[in-house]
């Protein structure tokens, strides 16, 4: 008999998240982890980042507060006491992790897992090395931020987000970040709440490139509203060491350009973590720098699966998790509890943003009989009593049956309302069905009414 039935390699959101099901449903489990127990996002992305975010926002609205007839003097942001609770919030929830494993009798080994064979990890720590078998192997071992072979990134002051969080108690007169995807948008935020002369550069023709264009267009023109100078369509061709710190050289629009900051993050995107996954031996199929997975989530190899950014095209940590609960639940004979292919997206600036299914204009590339209804929020009450940007709700639904199939949602509170609409369309409700339930006054929320009415009058 196998030491285990199920060994887990990452205690990230995907690998936690599968084990403590794998032992619910019975299995012995082990998860492998050679660094914080929650992986990227509980310790070097998702948490640590809004973390950042909630404070920068307190302090913006202090220094903006007039509108709501409120004086704040001597308002000031702690930066080393921001980063101390920062991690203080990671390792609590990480310690939470922990005890769940204890208590779900999941056995948490501290170390650096190699799968050797189809059913043998080696795992090395720092008593020695050690092999365990299992029945069957998960990997979710996630991702590692992108470094693209541009002249100048190996050089100081030259971050990842992974080395922007840990030097965020240091103040920045001025930061350029490369990308203008979600990791961009969010440190833009916070930075500019900071009052740091922020410049972002994006090589394709919108910020949040693969979300709808009027939400990329709009958070473009309220980020220069907050000082922040925006680039697209640009290309950066390198970056090199000057007097005043670091110039990113780009060419935008034909012309040559250049820009100075004290800082420079790399933004642009995270690759699966492999490096020293799998055994020199073993070659798991590839698709891209992915692992390739069929629709049980299973490699190339038998017996061992991988779920997350370590073969998903889709890197977000609840996407990791409900790969890992399907995978689990199909290997114990189940069918998968949670619909996969419906994923909401959140970013955390101001406003919030999230979206879930396909834009108007995805749906028309499709071919699909659809229909799109958008409300602008200014009529609102709470929108308004919020002070908040020019907030929007776009809905798209199917003109022959009048289901759902699409939401785009740039208001305050957006991230907590999206669910009800993931919802809506994995359960193929119709626009009328969204209008029979009632909404609370005065919320954001009501305007989804508003636009739903609009959507139904147009089908």
């Amino acid at each position: 008999m196998n030491d285990y039935q199920l060994i887990v390699l990452g205690a990230g959101p995907g690998g936690y998240i599968a084990a403590l099901r794998a032992a619910k449903l019975g299995l012995r489990t082990a998860v492998v982890e050679n660094r914080e127990v929650g992986g990227t996002c509980l310790n070097r992305g998702c948490i640590p980042t809004k973390t950042l975010l909630h404070s920068s926002g307190l302090y913006h609205e202090m220094l903006n507060s007039q509108y709501a007839a409120v004086t704040v003097t001597d308002a000031a942001i702690d930066l080393p006491l921001l980063k101390q609770r920062k991690e203080e919030i990671s390792q609590k929830l990480s310690a939470g992790i922990v005890s769940m494993f204890k208590a779900a009798k999941v056995d948490l080994i501290a170390g650096t897992g190699k799968v050797i064979s189809s059913d043998t990890v080696e795992i090395t720590t720092d008593d020695g090395c050690r092999r365990c078998t299992a029945d069957n192997i998960l990997v979710a071992t996630g991702s590692v931020p992108s470094r693209p072979p541009i002249p100048g990134l190996e050089l100081p002051g030259v971050m990842t987000s992974d080395e922007l969080l840990e030097n965020c108690d240091q103040p920045f007169r001025s930061m350029i970040i490369i990308g203008g995807g979600v990791i961009g948008v969010e440190f833009a935020t916070f930075y500019t709440d900071l009052g740091c002369d922020v410049t972002i550069i994006e090589g394709l023709d919108r910020l949040l490139p693969n979300m709808d264009r009027e939400i990329g267009q709009n958070l473009a023109q309220i980020l220069k509203k907050r000082g922040a100078k925006i680039y697209t369509k640009a290309m950066v061709e390198g970056v090199k060491k000057g007097e005043d710190g670091l110039t990113v050289h780009f060419s935008a629009k034909g012309a040559s350009e250049a820009v100075s900051g004290q800082a420079v993050l790399c933004a642009i995107g995270r690759r699966p973590n492999l490096e020293n996954v799998f055994d020199s031996q073993l070659t798991p199929e590839l698709d891209g720098r992915r692992l390739k997975v069929d629709d049980h989530y299973q490699t190339s190899i038998p017996h061992v699966y991988a779920i997350g950014d370590v073969s998903s095209p889709v890197q977000l940590a609840h996407v990791a998790s409900a790969q890992g609960t399907a995978c689990v639940e199909m290997l114990c004979g189940h069918a998968p509890s949670v619909d996969v292919s419906i994923v909401p997206g959140c970013v955390y600036c101001r406003p919030e943003i999230a979206v879930v299914g396909i834009t108007e204009q995805e749906g028309k590339d499709l071919g699909l009989p659809i229909k799109a209804a958008k409300t602008v929020m200014f009529s609102n009450a709470r929108t308004m009593i919020d002070n908040s940007d020019r907030s929007f709700i776009k809905l798209v639904a199917r003109t022959d049956n009048h289901q759902l199939v699409g939401a785009q949602l740039m208001c305050q509170r957006s991230t907590d309302m999206i669910s009800q609409l993931s919802q809506a369309i994995a359960n193929h409700l119709t626009v009328e069905q969204l209008l029979g339930a009632m909404r609370p006054h005065p919320t954001f929320e009501e305007a989804l009414h508003d636009c739903l009415e609009t959507l139904k009058d147009s089908l």
